[in-house]
């Protein structure tokens, strides 16, 4: 398993490789959220590369319109675009692995919720599954300083300090509204992609009952609450866990979404 290195291409993403000799059993696109850069999810990259997933986190365009929110028609086919060329380029030498499926964080989760919502047909993308992480809702995410920023976002040592060494992380991101267009269609969606959605039940951004509503419309949802995990549910001190749950949505859709381990008794 290794990690791109060229400074071109860590300019518009990060790539994890499945470790040699292993069949790569699936393609992995992490769109981030409002502020984060690739290297943000290069544990998540890493944890998912090692079981043996192809991963490769984008950066999207930082100001208004185009922060891969979509809320116009153009930035939408613009967002379509960088999605399908982040997939071309994971692609290995007999296409890509399949299932393919798209992450998304915060902004980026809405603007894969509503990017799928407003799918055609003939859509050059078309994922296999979704994961939906700290989906936001309407709710003000301004801060005055970084450190409540950072309270927002995680109580993970090691997660804090990535962000705040990570020169390419724009503080005060999250009081960047995202468009109540995208959120509708996010919220709103009926796509019949099988979609994992993870929200952290100490998260101040996060609309809980929208969540709930959201995962029952959709037709083939789970909802998963993380216990005392905060907005970047991803990257959070349960990111064990949390990565744990995204691998086995990524195996149970390798296997038509058939859990492959059921509890039978249990005293926990």
């Amino acid at each position: 398993m290794t990690q791109t290195t060229n400074q071109a291409d860590l300019a518009d993403h990060a790539d994890h490789f499945a470790p040699e000799g292993l069949l790569t059993r699936g393609t992995v696109i992490v769109v981030p959220g409002r502020g984060e850069s690739p290297a943000t999810y290069a544990r998540f990259g890493r944890r998912l590369a090692s079981d043996a997933y192809r991963v490769r986190v984008v950066d999207l365009p930082r100001s208004g319109d185009e922060a891969g929110s979509g809320s116009s028609a153009a930035a939408s086919e613009a967002f379509a675009a960088r999605l399908e060329e982040a997939v071309a380029g994971a692609a290995g030498p007999d296409g890509v692995a399949r299932p393919l499926v798209l992450v998304g964080a915060d902004a980026g989760a809405a603007a894969v919720a509503a990017l799928l919502a407003r799918q055609q047909d003939d859509a050059a993308v078309r994922p296999d599954g979704v994961v939906l992480a700290g989906l936001p809702g309407s709710a003000a995410g301004a801060v005055e300083a970084w450190e409540e920023e950072l309270d927002v976002r995680t109580s993970c040592p090691t997660h804090r300090g990535v962000l705040t060494d990570d020169a390419r992380v724009r503080r005060g991101a999250l009081g960047d509204p995202v468009p109540e267009a995208v959120l509708e269609a996010a919220y709103e969606s009926t796509s019949q992609v099988p979609a994992l959605l993870l929200v952290g039940d100490a998260d101040p951004l996060a609309d809980r009952e929208g969540l709930a509503r959201t995962a029952k419309t959709l037709p083939r949802a789970r909802l998963s609450v993380v216990r005392g995990a905060h907005h970047d549910v991803l990257n959070d001190v349960q990111h064990r866990s949390v990565a744990a749950e995204v691998v086995t949505f990524l195996e149970a859709l390798r296997d038509g979404l058939v859990p492959l381990i059921t509890v039978e008794s249990s005293a926990w």
